[in-house]
């Protein structure tokens, strides 16, 4: 099945997001099931409610872009839930000072996970403030950095 490019879709349907007061933080195609699966977040955090006014919004608009070139394809909106991976500048910045876990790659000072203060966010770089001191890692390093969750 021939797509249009996830970042294509996600510019296009950018004026009904904001229209209806959320921002769609990643989308992604699954060949496999033919699905169109768009992650959507909101002030204050995304409900039911939310996503279903959204899938109804959105339905029209992405008929006149013809994501899949006439071919059927299901449409999906969802939350990235609370522990989803920070992906942008926003998802940094929004969560400074709040508690973060983060995994690397590769160890980074001896360690390939840490947990602590988001303390700030540099473009290339984060601070954390961690048991054992502030650790500024390069965000490249980092395979998820996510907001910590107490169980």
């Amino acid at each position: 099945m021939r797509v249009k490019p996830t970042a294509e879709v996600i510019e296009f349907l950018r004026p009904v997001a904001e229209e209806q007061g959320v921002e769609i933080v990643d989308c992604e195609w699954n060949m496999r099931t033919r699905a169109l699966t768009l992650y959507l977040d909101a002030e204050g955090g995304i409900d039911l409610v939310r996503l279903e006014a959204f899938h109804r919004a959105a339905d029209i608009p992405l008929d006149e872009l013809d994501p899949t070139f006439g071919e059927p394809y299901t449409l999906n909106c969802s939350s990235l839930g609370l522990d989803r991976p920070f992906k942008t500048e926003r998802d940094f910045l929004k969560h400074l000072g709040e508690k973060v876990e983060v995994r690397l790659y590769a160890p980074f000072e001896g360690k390939k996970y840490y947990e602590g203060e988001l303390k700030s966010y540099q473009g290339e770089t984060f601070t954390v403030c961690t048991a054992e001191g502030e650790k500024t890692i390069p965000v490249k390093a980092a395979s998820k950095v996510c907001l910590y969750i107490e169980v």
